[in-house]
């Protein structure tokens, strides 16, 4: 991708030159660019040997343009963490009176997204990076805070309050905690034999249902 200054080259008193503003949707969608990217430098050489010089050059971009949508180059995986948190809110508002919570959750929970639910082998790998890389821990974890507003208002949405109560903040904690520890369980699991053999997606899939079936028991 083509290196794009969002009006860093400005004319002055001619108006504008250069390229016009990205849209957001362009915007995110650069954004998960990055991700990718940062993963696959993270994964193939670790993060310490890893520079966000080497993460913009991987999507043709100026380090200055990277650090303009990033403040360091482990923030730069964080649309990854981030990416099933308002399906799995939207999810959390339509789930029928009466259906379990990991049926309605099933679809929201199915892709690579689920903060993210681990399918591709390099983002189960990016994972394991969480327990010994201080950076993207924090990322990670920040990823779950940013997450459990949006799941208490739409549990509040659900149960037809006005405004987020202590109810649905507990509720929203408590599913956050049994994602958090549903996705790490399967990534760190596929590595305690030294093997690093990855889980297929029905075993993730699984993993995750069974999670959010002993969250259910406290969530009706």
């Amino acid at each position: 991708m083509a290196d794009d200054s969002n009006g860093d080259h400005a004319g002055r008193g001619r108006g504008r030159t250069g390229r016009p503003p990205l849209t957001d949707e362009r915007r995110a969608a650069f954004r998960q660019e990055i991700a990718r990217a940062a993963v696959e430098l993270f994964v193939d050489q670790g993060v310490t040997a890893t520079t966000g010089e080497q993460i913009a050059q991987a999507v043709g971009v100026s380090s200055r343009t990277l650090w303009r949508y990033f403040p360091s180059k482990e923030s730069c995986v964080s649309p990854l963490f981030a990416a099933g948190i308002d399906a799995i809110a939207a999810a959390l508002r339509a789930w029928p009176e009466g259906a379990p919570l990991e049926d309605a959750l099933e679809r929201a929970t199915s892709g690579e997204g689920l903060m993210p639910l681990p399918q591709l082998p390099r983002v189960r790998a990016l994972l394991r990076l969480t327990r010994t890389e201080p950076g993207l821990r924090a990322v990670w974890l920040q990823a779950h805070d940013d997450a459990e507003p949006a799941f208490a208002r739409a549990l509040a949405d659900r149960a037809g309050l006005t405004a987020v109560d202590l109810r649905s903040e507990i509720q929203a904690a408590m599913l956050n905690a049994a994602l958090r520890a549903a996705v790490e369980h399967d990534a760190w699991r596929t590595d305690a034999d030294g093997s690093g053999a990855a889980s297929t997606h029905s075993e993730v899939t699984s993993t995750v249902r069974s999670a959010l079936g002993v969250v259910a028991r406290g969530i009706s």
